[in-house]
């Protein structure tokens, strides 16, 4: 039991960790309102590609965000996993199992 216990706390803190940049956060937000490629968010939110990929990778790598190809563009979008099933209309809320996290509106609302 304690090792269980000790499992779901590393994977949440790996949750956690993920989200704990304000930037990776504004990426979450833009992604409330759909699938977006690197270049849309990048636009977005006034960053470079490179630096809006990287942080991507990081959602990606924990799970939280999810791609999908179309042609030579890939389009992220969160993972329905984590989506609170009572919020889902709005995607407001990720909830980790361990933890639930208010990443508040999008930027369109």
């Amino acid at each position: 039991m304690a090792q269980s216990q000790n499992d779901e706390e590393t994977r949440c803190a790996a949750y956690l960790k993920a989200v704990g940049d304000p930037l990776r956060i504004r990426i979450v937000r833009a992604l409330q309102v759909g699938a977006l490629s690197v270049s849309d968010l990048a636009e977005l939110l006034d960053q470079e590609i490179g630096v809006v990929s990287h942080h991507l990778r990081v959602l990606y790598h924990a799970d939280i965000v999810q791609t999908r190809r179309d042609g030579k563009f890939i389009y992220y979008s969160l993972n329905e996993q984590f989506l609170d099933a009572s919020r889902r209309k709005r995607n407001r809320v990720l909830d980790f199992g361990c933890c639930r996290l208010d990443v508040g509106q999008s930027p369109s609302d």
